[in-house]
């Protein structure tokens, strides 16, 4: 069994590629550059290698890195004009890093469902770790438009955090991020009863990431939730507030609400209400004249299928539908207009709270894979449960989707029953050079599930991706 999460010391920005030539191509002591600028979907060369560079392997190996850059660019931008990235598992499968990646041959970056119970991580070009859970990750390309569609419910205090944690570190959020105007609002009390929920299930409880995502979207479904357009009208917002703070009082024993909880939160949502509102539109009106101006769009899922409230190991599921329905009904665009869907899986399983996994590696066999992957939740920090890679739920949710392609995570990170490998290939970035037992690996799942995997990622970092 072997297992390694060894990261590439490539360095990527959002503009463009660098590629370190390591010093076995025989150059001596001379080290090697090539940068590749972006602009759009289209690039220049910019060649600054030294003159020994330009000789002999060096040269080879120039041609290889300009050669992958082709083929990314290639596969990208025949993506069609609305594209979406959903998860295949149970969630953390790596789709904030392919989001990334993709953004900046996208105008539109867009949320569809969940909140902040999704958790995805992304690097900008100096390596600094974003952890996004309501800001979509399309947010580091300072060109595309971040959209947070109807579909998603939205803790003000959490969206503000991260808003103010971008902005702190040089990236730009105003007239970049748009909230929709009917998206739910998600209160503090929401977390509070999701807490006592839990509490109440005791030894059948569903293992939450306790966000509140639940109670919010039973708010939404009974029909008594509050919508950020309501916070446009102060002088009804405090009735609708007490019927839900009553509810829940109402419910549970260890709920308490009197007059002085209401008169604070309405002060504070005012508070809010004034920050939040240069953020505020109708999303439904901009995502469909975005499409009629032929605007690329791509659609940013959290979670992942078999966490969907309909086709996932229900009742050990999310409040939303994850799959590729969810795109529609969070973002108020026809079906007709969505294109490209990519699912991502890592090459094993995780999961994070209870309920079925038939795979699981119980003992120090998952606790090796959980530590090589660092498999530990961007939400919470809980220890993600971990185990081999479970193809008829893979292509069980291939069926669900109708995925164009697959974007294979984690594949530096392994273990096998197949003929394993012990190499270290987090700097490979040619499918041709993969070790035979990887590439078997993959071919063996494309064939399973019937979909290809266009899309192999090998460490955490922007450029740690091999497009086949």
């Amino acid at each position: 069994m072997a297992a390694m999460n060894i990261s590439s010391s490539t360095s990527i920005s959002s503009t463009s590629h660098i590629w370190n030539v390591p010093h076995s191509t025989k150059l001596g002591s001379f080290h090697t550059q090539i940068h590749l600028s972006f602009t759009n979907n289209n690039y220049q060369r910019t060649n600054l290698c030294t003159a020994a560079a330009k000789s002999g392997s060096a040269a080879a190996v120039i041609e290889q890195s300009v050669s992958e850059l082709d083929s990314g660019v290639s596969r990208i931008g025949s993506l069609s004009q609305v594209s979406g990235v959903l998860g295949c598992q149970w969630g953390d499968e790596g789709k904030g890093k392919l989001v990334d990646i993709l953004a900046k041959h996208f105008d539109v970056v867009a949320r569809c469902q969940g909140g902040a119970n999704a958790g995805h991580t992304i690097y900008n070009s100096e390596g600094k770790k974003f952890a996004l859970h309501l800001v979509p990750s399309g947010i580091l390309n300072e060109e595309t438009i971040c959209v947070i569609g109807n579909g998603v419910v939205v803790h003000l205090p959490g969206f503000f955090k991260e808003v103010d944690g971008l902005e702190s570190n040089g990236v730009s959020c105003k007239g970049r991020i748009l909230v929709s105007d009917r998206a739910h609002l998600l209160f503090d009390f929401h977390q509070v009863v999701d807490g006592l929920r839990e509490a109440e299930l005791a030894k059948s409880f569903i293992g939450t990431t306790r966000r509140g995502i639940g109670p919010c979207y039973s708010s939404k479904v009974i029909r008594n939730g509050i919508r950020v357009s309501d916070l446009r009208h102060m002088d009804t917002f405090p009735q609708k507030l007490d019927v839900l703070l009553s509810d829940a009082a109402s419910r549970f024993e260890g709920f308490n609400y009197g007059p002085e909880m209401l008169r604070e939160e309405v002060e504070r949502y005012k508070r809010f209400a004034e920050r939040l509102e240069p953020f505020v539109t109708d999303t439904v009106h901009f995502m469909n004249d975005a499409i009629s101006q032929k605007q690329k769009i791509l659609v940013e899922g959290g979670q992942a299928t078999m966490l969907d409230i309909d086709f996932g190991t229900y009742p050990f599921v999310t409040s939303s539908s994850p799959s590729a329905g969810g795109i529609c009904t969070g973002l108020g665009i026809a079906p007709r207009v969505v294109g490209d869907l990519i699912g991502v899986v890592k090459a094993y399983t995780t999961r994070v709270g209870s309920g079925p996994f038939p795979t699981e590696i119980l003992g120090k066999g998952g606790d090796l894979l959980r530590f090589a992957g660092q498999e530990f939740g961007t939400t919470t920090g809980r220890p993600r449960r971990c185990g081999w890679l479970d193809v008829v739920a893979l292509k069980y949710c291939c069926q669900i989707n109708g995925f164009s392609s697959l974007n294979l995570t984690k594949l530096d990170v392994e273990y096998e029953v197949m003929p394993g490998w012990q190499s270290d290939i987090s700097s490979i970035r040619e499918y041709s050079e993969l070790p035979k037992a990887a590439r078997n690996y993959v071919e063996r799942i494309e064939e399973i599930v019937g979909v290809p995997i266009h899309y192999i990622g090998i460490g955490p970092g922007r450029d740690a991706l091999i497009y086949k």
